[in-house]
């Protein structure tokens, strides 16, 4: 592939993205707009046109997933050698490196959590602390040490960002308990993660020797989510530039949703400021999701008013136009939950793999409902943070057989040979019928089946190649797909994406929390949204319910970030009615364009359900509701049973009203007048 062919794949803004190879950029980059796509592009460009060395490209994110996913499109473009690390991965190597000559010996041992450290401190200055409150303080005390907050300056300085201590204590005593904190780990010889840069920027500092030789290593630098990073981070990345202009940075600051870590979106908005003459480009073009979706997005971050940010991109949707957004309110969570189990259901049957539908949700103690309503409908879940795949046993044993059949499988085609070595671990090509630990194994293996037979297609990997693509993810956690409906809250999809995605619990109290107080944590909460939405791709609804509890007290009230844009008229009456008119016209605008074969039978039983209203002088949807007349014409009962067993009908509608309904599924002719006389 040549420079021009690479650089014809960008639209003309990702291009300005790539053409600029050398000075300060920066990168205004709205979801879903092709960042990652502009930057490897830049990169594999730099490297192609002899501006730049791979081996002194150092590309930064924030998770190890987004760094794997960059080294491998760097990989399918042709380029090898780019460093791409998270910040702690790229210090920690550092530090690993330079450590013994700067310090001497090995580094300390890292410690995998800070719990057990916070609740010895906590323990010595005779504070009560459970586990929620050791959860606080080990917040607490990261945010100083991100925020590069010092003991001594922790509760002046906390004060005035308006933090409240933690688990009850007041700043004092949280600074006290920052100190023994500090103890606790030298006395035990660990450092934590914040430890890992904060040691590194100190030797930086005290050694210039070390300082050049970092230098002359890393030459050009790109810095992905830039609106997340911390001051702690900032002054990493500064010392490894040192008075260098060799940087590109992006990301969202309508994406900003981390700020109660130490992440701050002001790096990124002062960025012009800060490098004089820095090229700013804004990546507009939202290329993952529909109209309907993309002005949904755009319509909640308008309403934010001054808390929205110049340095925020409008999004122009560049997807055809398909389904509208729907808005659902229900009685309790667990009507909430069924319902959205059972349109997981019609969207399985109308072809959208389980793997591209999410439900998201603001607290992780929300996920219980959905989780019951899909185990009872037979629907697959896997509820992002829970065990992580490549700790599952099938997946371990799978890669040491593979990893055995490198050389046995030279001659053999790579995907054929991987079929081979996993049918004797449990492997079929088709799903066991059997659900639970059994069909969960077989899908483990069938994602590494699909990732070889994709490696195979785009880079014409080999088993070896295969292997070494599992070793990298294991070592990022970047899993392959597996089938099954995803569970996660909002936090925990950013930068994620599917085709369906569910937002349950738009109430206030939730959405925004109720722990949320000022202007400034209920802006975030609006951008806490926002990303909630623009994971979708083309299906989208957005739900809420009046009552915790089957029976209870209805007193929730939908979000505020919805006022104007929830389908009630437009009266922005907060938590106000749905109009049904509204409502209905939405419901059956999706349901034609989902169901297509549908629609003649569920107009005329619309048309039967007009006359029936008609002649017992009723409103139409007493008789029987749009939802049920839609469930009604895509299931097409045969008989009374068959009908019974649809939501909405109860045994009064059964009795007034089944056999015409089976008469008008069968397509006959009904004299509503007729049937009223017998």
């Amino acid at each position: 592939m040549s420079t021009e062919e690479l650089l014809a794949a960008l639209d003309d803004d990702q291009r300005a993205v790539a053409e600029h190879l050398t000075g300060p950029l920066c990168v205004l980059a709205g979801a879903g707009t092709g960042k990652t796509r502009a930057i490897t592009y830049r990169i594999a460009n730099g490297v192609r046109s002899g501006v730049y060395n791979p081996q002194t490209v150092l590309a930064v994110t924030f998770t190890a997933r987004a760094a794997g996913e960059m080294r491998s499109r760097l990989r399918d473009l042709g380029v090898a050698g780019v460093q791409a690390r998270t910040f702690h991965a790229a210090a920690l190597r550092q530090l690993s490196y330079f450590w013994p000559t700067a310090i001497g010996g090995q580094v300390p041992r890292i410690a995998e959590h800070k719990a057990s450290l916070v609740a010895e401190a906590a323990g010595r200055l005779g504070l009560g602390a459970d586990r929620v409150a050791v959860r606080d303080l080990a917040g607490e005390v990261e945010w100083a040490k991100v925020s590069l907050v010092t003991t001594e300056d922790y509760a002046a300085k906390a004060a005035r960002t308006g933090r409240e201590g933690a688990a009850g204590h007041d700043l004092a005593t949280v600074a006290r308990l920052l100190s023994v904190y500090e103890d606790v780990k030298n006395e035990r010889g660990v450092i934590d993660f914040e430890d890992v840069l904060l040691l590194l920027v100190g030797i930086l500092l005290e050694r210039e020797d070390v300082a050049a030789q970092v230098r002359s290593q890393y030459r050009h630098f790109v810095v992905d989510e830039y609106q997340d990073v911390s001051p702690l981070q900032q002054r990493l990345l500064d010392l490894w530039l040192g008075n260098r202009r060799e940087l590109c940075v992006v990301g969202d600051v309508s994406q900003t949703i981390y700020s109660f870590t130490g992440a701050t979106p002001a790096f990124l908005t002062d960025f012009p400021r800060r490098y004089a003459g820095a090229q700013v480009v804004r990546l507009v073009r939202d290329y993952r999701s529909t109209p309907q979706v993309v002005d949904l997005a755009n319509r909640v971050l308008a309403r934010a008013g001054r808390h929205r940010s110049s340095a925020a991109v409008e999004l122009v949707a560049q997807r055809p136009s398909s389904v509208p957004v729907r808005f659902e309110t229900y009685d309790d969570e667990l009507a909430e939950a069924r319902d959205v189990a059972e349109r997981i259901g019609a969207l399985q049957r109308q072809g959208v793999a389980l793997s591209e539908i999410a439900v998201l949700y603001r607290t992780n103690s929300q996920s219980e409902a959905i989780e019951q309503a899909l185990a009872d409908a037979g629907i697959g879940y896997l509820v992002r943070g829970g065990e992580r795949f490549f700790s599952r046993r099938e997946v371990r044993e799978a890669i040491l057989m593979l990893r055995g059949a490198v050389r046995s499988s030279a001659d053999q085609p790579m995907p054929e040979a991987v079929r081979d070595v996993l049918a004797s671990g449990g492997w079929s090509p088709e799903p066991p019928a059997a659900r639970g630990a059994v069909r969960e194994r077989w899908e483990s293996l069938n994602s590494l089946v699909n990732l070889a037979d994709d490696l195979h297609a785009t880079r014409s990997a080999d088993m070896a190649g295969l292997v070494a693509e599992l070793d990298e993810r294991m070592a990022a956690q970047n899993a392959p797909t597996v089938e099954g409906v995803t569970l996660a809250s909002l936090h925990a999809a950013k930068g994620l994406e599917w085709d369906a995605v569910f937002l349950v619990g738009v109430s206030e109290g939730l959405l925004p929390i109720s722990l949320a107080e000022g202007e400034d944590a209920i802006a975030e909460e609006r951008r806490l949204l926002y990303v909630g939405i623009t994971r979708a791709r083309e299906h989208l609804q957005l739900s809420f319910a009046r009552a915790r509890t089957v029976g209870g007290r209805a007193s929730r009230k939908r979000s505020r970030f919805l006022d104007g844009v929830w389908p009630d008229g437009g009266d922005g009456v907060h938590g106000g009615r749905l109009s049904r008119r509204a409502a209905a016209r939405a419901r059956t605008e999706t349901f034609a364009a989902e169901n297509p074969a549908d629609v003649e039978l569920f107009e005329r039983l619309r048309s039967w359900r007009g006359e029936v209203a008609k002649a017992v002088s009723k409103p139409a949807y007493t008789v029987l509701h749009d939802t049920t007349l839609q469930a009604i014409a895509t299931a097409k009962p045969k008989d009374l049973r068959q009908l019974a067993v649809l939501r909405g009908i109860g045994a009064t509608k059964l009795e007034a009203y089944g056999p015409q309904v089976l008469a008008v599924v069968r397509g006959e002719d009904v004299d509503v007048q007729e049937w009223l006389s017998r």
